[in-house]
């Protein structure tokens, strides 16, 4: 059997389809179950976080596996297979071990470093030993992954370089002011009680808020996390807790709110966010109807709709040219013959077009098919003969926030189109994305790599050594039976030896036996520990003509024993 990983996040998917494809408790469970009863798996196991989600399983076969594997994420996730597929990925033996190391030392999470990975690995490691879908291999990957993740938090300095997404999150709603000077005396509405939402109330408290409420649909885990918050020595915050038909009252006197829950609809939409701050200026909150929320929710500065006297539909045209509104601004309204006299300023390297991922570039032929499509757009429309350049696009000013808005969630717990209220500000997780896609890397990062890589070496050679115990205790117990029957044989032939005479001979063939099997088992143990070893085990299995299906009970009967240590230690 073999390890075997596919999952996606946000290095490999955009935030849009991590939403859609997030897993609740409920289907993850209906995953493992579905995944062990699939034919290429005997373990498996769910690593969901707000920003990935991973199947881990022991499979049999490579190929059956990932397509199995591919299926049931797509089935239980609600996207299709065909859109998943691009971004999914696949780790395999030692990749995937290296993979889950990675992962739990914060070096593959969206912000590098932060320590929350993990009790999310641990929360999965718990979930597959209660439905008993982690056998040995994945127990011994889970558990060893959170010592290594540990190990890399104490040795060195990781935690340096990165923190939890509450903080970077905070930290991007101050804007460049520092966050203790920003949050200090403000009231906090933290929406949830599990463990994102506890960790930003206690973020928050040691922060200086003055303030902090807690609304959950369980009202005394609301009450317990605010208890906790109340009796801690290191803050003085005032906490209480308010069931969730409190949230828009609450959200009212609220200057930041912090939402991380498990719905899987929206907890704030637009028009309660609205209504919220309204409530509390006094003043119908304006909306930027002129700036479109692209895909992410996020709002793209833009002069859409502003060109006085413009006959074109811009919006019509980016659609079908694939080209930003700054690109289309140095064209707007030109006939026909001023367009080529465009494509000739083009071509002469004078000016450039816009793409929407912001990047310049001279491609003559990419102008070409703008310019083909505006000069058709503007056959039927008329004409502005003024020939304008690129001109860079200015956001409108916005009002300083009433309203500081963190939302966590995955999927969203905060209405994207929050991003057009003025005097509100909305951080979600595709902006945190967006963020920390430039992060600097400390130094510490390669240290932890190395460890990282030790400990992948580590466990697969304890891994080969382990696959070839069963074929040992075979051995040894195949040659305890020769001993007994001989032994056996010995009785019927010499009758008359006494007790002590039976056994002094009973302990010296036991002892030959031994001896005859000791270098051989040590030395099969050493060499299967290393690259490639997997083959003794069978080259000992022909040698010595072992029954399979003896090595196999032998292999069941461990794992067993192991299973129910691990329950336990859960």
């Amino acid at each position: 059997m073999s390890l075997l990983v596919v999952g996606l996040s946000h290095r490999s998917a955009p935030v849009s389809v991590l939403e859609r494809a997030a897993l609740s408790t409920d289907a993850q469970v209906k995953l493992l179950q579905d995944t062990l009863a699939a034919e290429p798996a005997t373990e498996a196991a769910v690593l969901g976080t707000c920003n990935r989600i991973e199947l881990y399983a022991d499979v049999d076969k490579f190929h059956a596996g990932v397509a199995e594997l591919s299926t049931l994420l797509a089935q239980h996730s609600g996207v299709g297979l065909e859109e998943l597929t691009p971004y999914l990925y696949v780790h395999y033996e030692d990749r995937a071990v290296h993979h889950l190391f990675s992962v739990a030392c914060g070096l593959d999470s969206m912000v590098v470093g932060e320590g929350q990975i993990l009790g999310q690995i641990k929360d999965g490691l718990a979930t597959a030993q209660d439905l008993h879908t982690a056998g040995r291999l994945l127990n011994d990957l889970f558990q060893q992954s959170l010592r290594v993740g540990k190990r890399a938090h104490s040795e060195t300095g990781i935690d340096r370089a990165g923190q939890s997404l509450v903080t970077f999150g905070l930290e991007q709603l101050s804007a460049g002011t520092p966050v203790d000077t920003w949050i200090k005396g403000k009231r906090a509405l933290v929406i949830g009680a599990g463990s994102m939402s506890s960790l930003a109330a206690a973020t928050l408290a040691r922060a200086g808020v003055a303030e902090v409420v807690i609304a959950n649909r369980t009202l005394e885990r609301a009450e317990r996390l605010a208890q906790i918050l109340t009796d801690g020595d290191d803050t003085d915050v005032l906490a209480r807790a308010v069931p969730m038909d409190s949230l828009q009252v609450e959200l009212t006197r609220a200057d930041i709110a912090v939402s991380c829950t498990g719905a899987t609809g929206l907890v704030l939409t637009a028009e309660s966010v609205a209504a919220a701050v309204e409530g509390r200026t006094g003043t119908p909150v304006a909306v930027r109807e002129d700036i479109p929320t692209g895909p992410s929710g996020s709002l793209a500065p833009t002069s859409l709709g502003t060109e006085d006297g413009c006959p074109l539909d811009l919006s019509a045209v980016q659609g079908a040219t694939g080209f930003s509104v700054m690109g289309e601004a140095a064209v707007a309204g030109m006939d026909a013959a001023t367009l080529e006299q465009h494509a000739a300023w083009v071509d002469k390297g004078t000016g450039t077009v816009e793409r929407r991922d912001n990047r310049r570039t001279p491609d003559v032929e990419a102008e070409a098919e703008l310019i083909t499509a505006l000069a058709a757009a503007v056959a039927t429309v008329g004409r502005v003969p003024e020939r304008r350049k690129p001109e860079p696009v200015v956001e409108a000013p916005r009002p300083a926030p009433v309203l500081a808005l963190l939302d966590l969630a995955m999927p969203r717990d905060i209405d994207a189109a929050v991003h057009r209220l003025l005097g509100v500000r909305l951080v979600d997780i595709e902006s945190l994305a967006e963020a920390s896609a430039d992060a600097p890397m400390a130094a510490d990062v390669d240290q932890v790599r190395r460890i990282v890589s030790d400990e992948v070496a580590a466990f697969s050679a304890a891994q080969r050594a382990a696959h070839i115990t069963p074929t040992v205790v075979a051995l040894r117990t195949m040659a305890a039976d020769l001993v007994a029957s001989e032994i056996a044989r010995l009785d019927g032939r010499l009758p008359d030896l006494d007790d002590k005479q039976r056994g002094e001979i009973t302990q010296t063939v036991r002892r030959v036996v031994d001896k005859l099997l000791h270098a051989p088992t040590v030395r099969v143990k050493q060499l299967a520990a290393e690259p490639g070893g997997a083959g003794y085990a069978d080259a000992l299995r022909t040698l010595f003509d072992l029954d399979p299906e003896t090595v196999a009970s032998v292999s069941r009967a461990e794992n067993n024993t192991e299973n129910a240590k691990n329950r336990g230690r859960a």
